[in-house]
């Protein structure tokens, strides 16, 4: 199976809120701000985008879960909104990227709306501002 890139989402950590838990699991949920680039698609995120992390309490787990929308123009130079929810998992084993995700799309483009359903991968990696995710698609 190949993979291409979709998009990137260049992340810009915001506001930080910890739930610590000294008996459990622990919490963080971070907002964030940023924009999109790539052949498909180019935008900014709306606000209220919200990456929501649960850390085992022996460090044994690391899950995150982020829910945002995107405002811009997909490649055919259409108007369009982009809504991502991306679950995933921090491993520490993973060479090269932070974490990988399972990410699922629904636009109202009709350019994009290949992405509405196509088999989707994501990978996070350090930035300068925050933290790139590179949205790939099977092909």
């Amino acid at each position: 199976m190949k993979w291409e890139e979709v998009f990137t989402v260049h992340v810009v950590i915001g506001e930080t809120f910890n739930l610590q838990n000294d008996s459990g699991d622990s919490v963080v949920m971070i907002s964030f701000t940023g924009h999109a680039t790539g052949k498909y698609f180019q935008g900014i995120v709306l606000g209220g985008a919200t990456d929501t992390q649960i850390i085992g309490q022996h460090g044994d787990k690391h899950s995150l879960s982020a829910r945002y929308m995107l405002r811009g123009t997909d490649y055919t130079g259409q108007d369009c909104e982009l809504y991502i929810e991306n679950n995933g998992e921090i491993h520490e084993q993973l060479k090269g990227v932070l974490f990988r995700t399972s990410p699922r799309i629904i636009t109202n483009s009709k350019a994009l709306s290949f992405l509405n359903g196509d088999m989707l991968v994501g990978e996070g990696l350090q930035a300068e501002a925050g933290v790139d995710i590179k949205i790939y698609r099977a092909v």
